[in-house]
């Protein structure tokens, strides 16, 4: 099997890709920082050093860059690279076969750019560079933060058009599958301009079935795939229209295969009819929280997708504390899966931030709420430690008098004044909404992509996760290395891609792997 990857970031996706048996056509990433890790994990590529020696990387090319030389190119703003046609440095080979297997740092739109003009460059990526299969599968996860519940939430934002390019990607291309992976946020309707209820997911849906493709949606979670965090995605397969034709002939009546393209089949049916303008409600998503649609799932070719032991975020990071635990039988088979990547002599991006006194006595404090685990507590307690409260409770002082806080001794010890503890608390004060401990014995939550999120859970490990521990739970081997910047802030945020963001913009390779799984089953 063949594919190409749109967004690959770091490289998460084509890592599980690559385990179950797919074979890298060609690669596209918008940030050169995020390539950095792509180049050194797939290519054994480190563009830091070429840089560096003045050398050129052989499987790691820029679509467009101002600047000729490697060295500028690794902190160029991406939003600022020129349009092919306009003066500038390009890499791209007069014989467009020398592309194969390579990573294209630039732009998805100037690259349907070129695809409009260059039937040769459309014909050899239809083919997967001459494989007798065709190309299998066109896959990614176009950035939307404007989707995200986070986000501006407006129909026609710049951010907001990626799913389209990937479409029009797909048009040119024509692999069997496209699979698409993209934030749950995607699923909230919201208001546009007009007043109107705008569902991306399903505009983006038909614009997938007036290609030629039939569409099926689906809401789900990494936890139920083996992956140590709580992360909700929306992925969309989609099925070229005569190849699903093949497929459905293979499929038994009433089975549960059947039934999940049963609605696709009539929604593609809909859109060739009426087009565009076909109204909501024509097609729904299956979601794996639902029992009905978890049945379902389990028995059809999206089988992989659900059914994985829960991993706890204790038994992914154990093992790298400071006075570590044996490696869990989660990380054991974790490296063992990915055991193709080149072996590395240390265990890179797991070195500790510095966090001073004050901020590791907030952790603790931190890490005390969660094991309270009551929300009117912890509400109580942030009224003071933002300067809204000067008072608590005596229920909440009830239950936080049992536990141990981190005093200017550097020793945990308990408070038995109230007042005593409403000095402390006022003596920590903080402007953070949204950082928690992490629960030892659960997935970890949702939102975790930048160190600010989340501190560890263990008493004696008072500081935010390094970028290694992040990339465990996210289901990275240890032998996958970040490269780039560790971190950003200010305004380089909007175009930087360090190692952390690197790590929560990914595919879970693990997850990566089971979606190969279940599309393998619609592929000869």
């Amino acid at each position: 099997m063949n594919h190409i990857e749109l967004f690959s970031g770091c490289g998460g996706l084509s890592l599980g890709l690559k385990k179950v048996g797919y074979k890298l056509t060609l690669a596209n990433e918008l940030s050169p920082m995020a390539a950095e890790s792509f180049a050194y994990n797939f290519f054994d590529e480190n563009l830091e050093e070429l840089a560096n020696e003045g050398k050129t990387p052989e499987n790691t090319i820029w679509l467009s860059s101002k600047h000729g030389e490697l060295k500028p190119r690794l902190r160029e703003n991406p939003f600022a690279f020129p349009a092919i046609e306009e003066d500038g440095f390009t890499d791209i080979p007069k014989n467009k076969k020398d592309l194969q297997g390579k990573l294209v740092v630039g732009s998805i739109v100037e690259i349907n750019k070129l695809l409009d003009q260059d039937d040769e460059l459309v014909k050899l990526l239809k083919t997967s560079f001459g494989d007798s299969r065709g190309l299998d599968l066109v896959s990614g996860g176009p950035p939307c933060q404007s989707f995200s519940m986070a986000g501006l939430r407006k129909k026609d934002c710049d951010k907001n058009s990626l799913p389209w390019e990937f479409a029009k990607f797909v048009q040119h291309t024509q692999p069997k599958v496209a699979l698409l992976e993209n934030v749950t946020g995607i699923l909230r309707a919201f208001k546009s301009e007009d007043g109107k209820s705008f569902h991306a997911w399903y505009e983006v849906a038909k614009a997938f079935a007036l290609i030629g493709y039939v569409p099926i949606c689906l809401h789900i979670n990494a936890r139920f795939a083996g992956i140590a965090q709580n992360r909700p995605r929306f992925i969309m397969i989609s099925v070229r229209h005569d190849h699903y034709k093949k497929i459905s002939k293979r499929l038994t009546a009433s089975s549960s295969n059947q039934v999940l393209f049963s609605q696709s089949e009539k929604f593609y049916e809909l859109v060739q009819e009426i087009g565009e303008d076909l109204e909501f409600g024509h097609l729904n998503y299956f979601d794996v929280m639902k029992r009905s649609d978890q049945e379902l799932i389990s028995d059809s070719f999206l089988s992989p997708l659900i059914g994985h032991q829960t991993v706890t975020v204790q038994e992914a990071l154990d093992d790298l504390k400071a006075t570590p635990h044996l490696p869990s039988n989660f990380v054991s088979e974790l490296n063992e899966t990915f055991d193709f990547l080149p072996i590395r002599e240390a265990l890179f991006n797991h070195e500790l931030r510095n966090n001073n006194e004050v901020v590791k006595r907030r952790f603790r404090l931190y890490q005390v709420l969660n094991s309270i685990d009551n929300k009117d507590v912890t509400k109580a307690i942030f009224a003071i430690l933002k300067g809204q409260a000067n008072a608590l409770s005596n229920d909440a002082w009830a239950k936080c008098k049992r536990e141990k806080y981190l005093l200017d001794s550097g020793k945990l010890q308990k408070f038995k004044d109230k007042d005593e503890f409403i000095r402390y608390l006022k003596a920590h004060p903080t402007k953070k909404q949204t950082q928690k401990a992490l629960t030892a014995t659960s997935p970890a939550p949702a939102a975790l992509s930048i160190p600010d999120d989340a501190c560890h859970y263990d008493e004696n490990e008072l500081r935010v996760l390094t970028v290694r521990e992040m990339a465990r739970i996210q289901s990275f081997p240890d032998r996958f290395v970040f490269r780039s910047k560790v971190t950003t802030g200010g305004q380089m945020r909007k175009f930087e891609v360090p190692q952390y963001t690197q790590v929560g913009n990914a595919v879970p390779p693990l997850l990566g792997l089971r979606l190969g799984m279940s599309i393998k089953e619609l592929l000869p």
